[in-house]
């Protein structure tokens, strides 16, 4: 093996647990629970295919409150899929409608802080998610602000828990790796097509059917299309697709 200068061997290790400057978590993950409390720096790119909405997926059967929020990440509840096959499809097409394709969205199911909902979302174009970032600047949803950045995160098998994607992870849904959470294998034949869908989904696959999600906001301020309180953890009824987008 030919010896490296430094510049070259700082290169090769960038990202890496042996990198003792930059948080290998935020390269891979794109999230840290340390925060800005962390002992290494963490690069935001300045350009990315990929952007993350942040604690942008609220599941209706986790109060962190609860003590057993834990415990109930990851079971069957076909109602809950429904809710969230709602969301994911909103988010989807409008994205891909406003901002151009998307070639990928994944959600974690993670409760861990700095994961719990998270979005991640990866354009064809790195333009195309820059657009996204500015326009989604002092927008809303679900009757709270959008945090949209760009995201060091390309490659989602570096991203995801192996153990989790195995059948099992010890550490569950505390995991600071990505633990998925798929959509129906229904809606991710409407979304993706005839194009390659990630197939990490496939081993989790419930539900084959779709009922109601939650009335849900679009993007934006003001007034909004989820209607007032619908408090609680109750799913509402789906709201149509035909709604103006804005």
């Amino acid at each position: 093996m030919a010896h490296l200068s430094g510049a070259e061997y700082l290169a090769s290790i960038y990202g890496t647990e042996k990198d003792k400057v930059n948080c290998s978590f935020y390269f891979k993950i794109g999230a840290c629970r340390h925060g800005d409390k962390c002992s290494r720096t963490h690069i935001m790119p300045t350009f990315s295919q990929t952007v993350l909405l942040k604690n942008l997926y609220h599941n209706p059967v986790i109060d962190m409150r609860q003590a057993d929020a834990f415990s109930k990440v990851g079971q069957n509840n076909k109602e809950e899929q429904e809710y969230f096959d709602d969301f994911f499809e909103e988010i989807f097409v409008e994205l891909n409608e406003k901002y151009g394709e998307v070639e990928e969205m994944n959600v974690c199911d993670n409760i861990g802080e700095h994961m719990i909902g998270n979005v991640y979302v990866k354009f064809a174009r790195e333009d195309d998610a820059e657009r996204c970032v500015k326009a989604l600047e002092n927008r809303w949803f679900n009757g709270e602000p959008i945090y949209a950045e760009l995201s060091p995160v390309t490659d989602f098998r570096e991203a995801c828990c192996r153990q989790y994607e195995l059948g099992g992870c010890g550490k569950g849904a505390f995991c600071n790796f990505m633990h998925l959470k798929p959509i129906s294998r229904e809606l991710r034949k409407k979304l993706y097509g005839d194009r390659r869908s990630p197939d990490r989904y496939g081993r989790r696959d419930r539900y084959g059917g779709r009922g109601g999600g939650g009335d849900r906001r679009g993007y934006g301020g003001g007034g909004g299309r989820y209607g007032g309180g619908g408090g609680g953890g109750g799913y509402g009824r789906r709201r149509s697709r035909s709604r103006d987008r804005r």
